[in-house]
C-alpha cells in the first residue's frame, strides 16, 4: 500500500486537484537585453566570454557558479564578465536559453 492509498483512505472525500506545471522560475534575475555569448582565445587557450549582464552582482555570480558546473570547467569573473574555459558556447546558449535568457552569439 502506497502513500496515495494511505491518503485515500484517511481522506475518502478528498478529490487531488491537477498539479500546474509552473513555467520554469530561476533565483536569477532575467533581464530583457540580450547576453552577448563570444568566443576568444587568449595566451593561445579558448575561452567563452558573456557579456551584457545588467542583474546584481550576486545574482551575476550564481549564474557564472551554475554554469561552471554544469559544464564542469573552471572560469573566472571579470569587469563585469564571465570568462569560461574552452569554447562551450553552444552549451551555453543551451543552457541559457533554458533558464529564461535571451542570448545573441558573435562571432564564427
Amino acid at each position: 500500500m502506497d502513500l496515495k492509498d494511505q491518503l485515500k483512505n484517511l481522506f475518502p472525500d478528498h478529490t487531488p486537484a491537477e498539479e500546474e506545471k509552473a513555467s520554469p522560475q530561476s533565483d536569477i534575475w532575467l533581464q530583457d537585453d540580450p547576453i552577448i555569448c563570444k568566443y576568444e582565445k587568449r595566451k593561445g587557450k579558448p575561452v567563452t566570454i558573456l557579456e551584457g549582464y545588467n542583474g546584481a552582482e550576486s545574482d551575476f555570480k550564481k549564474l557564472a557558479k551554475a554554469l561552471k558546473t554544469q559544464l564542469s570547467v573552471g572560469g573566472s569573473i571579470k569587469n563585469e564578465t564571465i570568462i569560461i574555459q574552452g569554447d562551450y558556447r553552444e552549451k551555453i546558449m543551451e543552457i541559457l536559453i533554458e533558464k529564461g535568457f535571451k542570448v545573441k552569439r558573435v562571432g564564427g
